[in-house]
């Protein structure tokens, strides 16, 4: 069996447990950080295939941090 990223777990709890509306994704559009809703994410992303997870920089709900990527810039 193969464990769940947390992402996917946030995913899975906003999409089939919780209402998806106050959830905000961050991520990565070439060299800047785009913002928008759970739904439109996955609408934009074709369900992940066009957009990767690995491109997800945060994810909040309404002003609570669910998940940061942790970004070492070099100087």
């Amino acid at each position: 069996m193969v464990k769940k990223s947390i992402i996917e777990e946030i995913f899975s709890k906003a999409r089939f447990a919780d209402e998806p509306n106050p959830y905000k994704i961050f991520y990565r559009d070439f060299e800047r950080t785009k913002e928008t809703t759970l739904d439109e994410f996955i609408k934009e992303s074709n369900n992940l295939q066009i957009i990767p997870i690995s491109r997800i920089e945060k994810i909040k709900k309404n002003h609570r941090i669910l998940f940061e990527k942790n970004s070492k810039k070099i100087e």
